[in-house]
C-alpha cells in the first residue's frame, strides 16, 4: 500500500498540559534545546528534495517533550512481552522501568505476564509488580521476565482488563503480529474514549520490521550466528567432501542468513525467501554445489527459515496461533535432496546440519543491542508520557520516529536484492545470479 502523508499523523489522547520533571539544561545547553516539538519532521527518503512533488513523506520525531499528557504521580504503566524471543527483552523491559519510575517518578509499573494471554481474566495471571528489585539484574540474562505467548486476545477483553486495572499506559513489545494487536486495542479503546495510551516497541530478531534499520536483536543474532557458520565450515573443511548445512531464521526476510554470510565471509551458497532459486539443473544449486565439491572438495550453505517454499507441492495453509504462516521444512528438504543428488553421481559426501535457532534467539543481548534496547524503550515512555497512542518507535537515518501502528502493518520489510547487503553477498560466496 502506498503510503500518504495522512497516514503518518500519530494518535494523540489530548492536549498536554503538565510540565514535564526531566532536567537536561546545562550552562552550554538551554533546557529547550533537548526537547522534541510535534512539528519536527524526519524524511523517510534521504534523497527527497525540496522541491520534489509531491513531497517526501515524513515521521514525527521521537523524544521527550516540554509538557506531559499524564501526571506522572498519578499514572500507571504496564508492560507486555509477546510472541518469539529474542535477545534483548528483558533490556527493554528495564529501560521502560528506570525511564519511567526514575526520571518521570510515575507511581506503579506492572509487568503483563505470559504476552496477551495475560490480559485475558480467564487466563488467571496476575500481573507482576515491576520493582527496582526485579529489574536490577535481568539484562544480564536472555528471554523475558514477564514470558511470552503467541495468539490472539479479544480487544475488548484486553481493553476491559486494563481500565478494571486502572492502567494508563501499556508498552506492547513485539512484531507484526504483535502490532496488529497492539492497532485493534488502540481502536477498542478510542471507540470507548479511554484515556489510555497504546505504545508499540518492535521486536523482531529478523529484522523484518518496517521503518525500523536495525531491530534490537538482530545484531546479536549475526554475531552467534556467524560463529556457528564459522564452526560448520571447520565441519565441512576437516571432512571428507564435507557439505554443512546452516538454518537460520527468517520466515519472510533473509536478513539473519545473509549478515551472518556476509560476516563470516565462508559461505559458498546464502538461500532465502526473496529469491526463489532453482534446485535442479547446472546452473540450479545442486549443479552449482557439484561443481563446487569437485573443485574445492567441501561447501557451506546457509539457508533461511522461508526460503525455498516454492519447492514444495501445494498443500493446505496452516498458521500459528499469531497467525504467521508455517513455512515448510526447508533445512531437511535440502539435506535429503543434497543427499540423493550425490549418491546418484556414486560421490560420497558428508552432510552436517546445524539448527541454531533457539540457542540464538535466547542469548543475552550484546553491547549494541543493550544500546538499542535502551533508547528503544526511553523512546517509547516519551511517546506514552506525552499521550501518543496507537503508535510504534521506529528509527530510520540515526533518528528515532513515532510511525502510526496501521502504517507498520501495511507494509513488508524485505531484503532489497538490488541494495549493498545483497551485492555483498554475491561478493562473498560467488553463488549464481538467481
Amino acid at each position: 500500500m502506498a503510503l500518504q502523508q495522512d497516514d503518518l499523523q500519530v494518535g494523540s489522547l489530548g492536549p498536554c498540559t503538565i510540565p514535564t520533571p526531566l532536567n537536561f539544561a546545562s550552562p552550554s545547553h538551554p533546557e529547550q534545546s533537548h526537547f522534541r516539538r510535534d512539528k519536527d519532521r524526519i524524511c523517510l527518503d534521504l534523497t527527497a528534495r525540496s522541491d520534489d512533488k509531491p513531497k517526501p513523506l515524513t515521521f514525527e520525531e521521537a523524544g521527550p517533550r516540554e509538557k506531559l499528557f499524564f501526571d506522572p504521580a498519578k499514572t500507571t504503566a504496564a508492560i507486555v512481552t509477546c510472541g518469539g524471543l529474542s535477545p534483548g527483552l528483558n533490556n527493554v523491559i528495564r529501560s521502560v522501568y528506570h525511564e519511567l519510575v526514575e526520571n518521570y517518578g510515575v507511581s506503579r509499573v506492572l509487568g503483563i505476564r505470559n504476552g496477551f494471554r495475560g490480559l485475558d481474566p480467564a487466563a488467571d495471571l496476575t500481573p507482576m509488580e515491576l520493582t527496582l528489585e526485579v529489574v536490577e539484574r535481568i539484562d544480564k540474562v536472555g528471554g523475558t521476565v514477564l514470558g511470552s505467548s503467541r495468539g490472539p486476545v479479544a480487544p475488548a477483553v484486553m481493553a476491559d482488563f486494563l481500565q478494571a486495572a486502572g492502567i494508563d499506559i501499556l508498552f506492547c513489545l513485539g512484531g507484526d503480529g504483535t502490532q496488529r494487536g497492539a492497532h485493534a486495542l488502540d481502536e477498542e479503546l478510542r471507540r470507548r474514549a479511554a484515556r489510555l495510551a497504546i505504545v508499540g516497541i518492535p521486536k523482531t530478531i529478523d529484522n523484518d520490521v518496517p521503518f525500523v534499520r536495525l531491530s534490537f536483536g538482530y545484531v546479536t543474532a549475526l554475531e552467534k550466528a556467524a560463529e556457528v557458520v564459522r564452526a560448520a565450515h571447520v565441519e565441512a573443511r576437516d571432512t571428507i567432501h564435507g557439505i554443512a548445512l546452516v538454518k537460520l531464521m527468517g520466515r519472510h526476510a533473509g536478513f539473519i542468513a545473509a549478515g551472518a554470510s556476509v560476516v563470516s565471509q565462508e559461505v559458498d551458497f546464502t538461500l532465502v525467501p526473496e529469491i526463489p532459486f532453482p534446485l535442479e539443473g547446472e546452473q540450479a544449486l545442486l549443479g552449482s554445489l557439484e561443481r563446487r565439491m569437485r573443485k574445492r572438495g567441501h561447501a557451506v550453505i546457509v539457508v533461511a527459515e522461508g526460503a525455498g517454499q516454492h519447492l514444495f507441492d501445494e498443500q493446505e495453509v496452516r498458521r500459528d496461533a499469531s497467525g504467521n504462516l508455517l513455512h515448510q521444512e526447508i533445512g531437511e528438504f535440502l539435506r535429503r535432496r543434497i543427499a540423493a543428488h550425490f549418491a546418484e553421481r556414486d560421490f560420497p559426501v558428508a552432510i552436517k546440519y546445524f539448527d541454531p535457532s533457539y540457542y540464538i534467539r535466547s542469548v543475552p543481548a550484546n553491547v549494541y543491542d543493550r544500546y538499542l534496547c535502551d533508547q528503544m524503550g526511553r523512546h517509547a515512555v516519551h511517546a506514552a508520557m506525552a499521550g501518543k497512542t496507537g503508535l510504534m518507535i521506529g528509527c530510520e537515518h540515526d533518528h528515532y520516529l513515532h510511525v502510526p501502528i496501521p502504517a507498520v502493518v501495511s507494509q513488508t520489510k524485505c531484503i532489497d536484492v538490488s541494495d549493498d547487503l545483497w551485492r555483498a553477498v554475491l561478493e562473498a560466496t560467488g553463488q549464481p545470479r538467481w
